[in-house]
């Protein structure tokens, strides 16, 4: 996936969702890093669109306590492909699309285990987002 023309991003979602950028590619394959041992929370709604897509749930989540997340397979996530790349990337679920933004307990910032974090650009409407999903995720209030 492609930005506009000089941009070098990679990890832009669609126009009508919060913007985190940040460059995925290295020219010769995508790096996949925050893929690798996620822990990566899902929604309700996150479960019915990836089931829509005809996968079980069975397949691609566990339950860590009272949170269903995605499920790793070898170390990686389930929707991972042999490239490093998303098999259901237009329909991953809403923390990957915003990752790798991460609150650390005080604000929200890029998580430092992306190679890239420094150069990754997070609107404020990604980051009010992010603060919701926890919200409705883990119940925390901000």
């Amino acid at each position: 996936m492609e930005g506009k023309k000089g941009d070098s991003v990679l990890n832009r979602n669609s126009e009508d969702f919060e913007e985190v950028s940040v460059n995925c590619f290295d020219g010769n394959s995508f790096c996949g890093k925050c893929c690798i041992e996620t822990e990566m929370p899902l929604t309700k709604d996150d479960i019915a669109r990836i089931e829509a897509l005809g996968y079980s749930r069975e397949d691609f989540t566990v339950r860590d306590g009272k949170i269903i997340r995605l499920r790793n397979v070898n170390g990686k996530c389930f929707f991972l492909d042999s490239q490093n790349r998303c098999r259901i990337y237009e329909h991953r679920p809403e923390g990957c699309r915003l990752y790798p933004a991460v609150f650390d307990g005080k604000e929200v910032i890029a998580d430092s285990i992306c190679p890239r974090w420094k150069e990754v650009r997070i609107s404020e409407k990604a980051k009010r987002r992010l603060l919701e999903l926890i919200e409705e995720i883990y119940g925390v209030q901000f």
